[in-house]
């Protein structure tokens, strides 16, 4: 019985956001706290879990807004694909946006996660990735300058530096990712679009070549409510 008065807030909630056409702006949060008789920690926290569905939207210094649900893209862990091939199979419009290309070097964490030497010369590509002009992914891979250098990407590139390694006809055999639940630091909340402290599926990944070389280090930060991520497990025997 404890949780009632937040199941009812919560039902409440869902029943504003349902009434509330796409595209337009709720109340302000010491508003709407006021107008449901909650606290506005009670309200935000209320109203998290509807954000991480895809159904409203938090913009710094904007206000909340109600969105249109879109189809999440859906994809097993098995076999490592981008985000650009699972859209185009499932018939989804995907576009890129905030491109940034820059070089720098391997710092003490760099160079761990990459095996390369401090000081390195690396590579890194930060993007967003939009459906139907939301953001719903934050992407950086960070590589080897040997591997790929700034001027190696095509003008129209995509957004898929696996996709590119491939075309080239790079040899990669496999990758290692540690997948996590983070709350969204403030420079991945900017260009997502969302607060800091929003929860974000988090994976973290090293792609290595038939040499066993990591040939690329990505941090992926996806919007929840976007993104089924699957995977097929065989049963053991003992």
């Amino acid at each position: 019985m404890a949780n009632f008065p937040f199941q009812r807030l919560q039902a409440d909630l869902s029943a504003l956001i349902n009434k509330t056409p796409a595209g337009q702006r709720l109340p302000s949060e010491p508003e709407l706290a006021k107008q449901l008789g909650v606290s506005r920690a009670t309200l935000r926290e209320a109203m998290r879990s509807f954000e991480t569905q895809g159904l409203i939207r938090r913009r710094q210094g904007s206000g909340t807004f109600v969105v249109g649900k879109v189809q999440a893209l859906d994809s097993g862990l098995e076999v490592l694909e981008s985000l650009d091939t699972i859209a185009k199979r499932m018939g989804l419009a995907m576009s890129v946006s905030d491109l940034a290309i820059e070089s720098l070097m391997a710092d003490d964490d760099l160079a761990a996660a990459l095996k390369v030497s401090i000081g390195s010369k690396l590579t890194r590509v930060r993007r967003v990735i939009r459906a139907d002009e939301r953001p719903v992914a934050y992407l950086v891979d960070i590589l080897p300058e040997e591997v790929l250098h700034s001027r190696d990407l095509p003008s129209d590139f995509h957004g898929s530096v696996l996709d590119f390694l491939l075309t080239r006809g790079d040899s990669l055999t496999s990758s290692r990712a540690n997948v996590s639940a983070i709350g969204a630091s403030a420079d991945v909340a900017k260009p997502l679009e969302i607060q800091r402290g929003d929860v974000l599926l988090h994976f973290h990944a090293q792609l290595f070549d038939a040499e066993g070389k990591i040939v690329d280090y990505s941090l992926s930060y996806f919007i929840p409510g976007y993104f089924h991520f699957h995977i097929v497990r065989r049963v053991g025997n003992g």
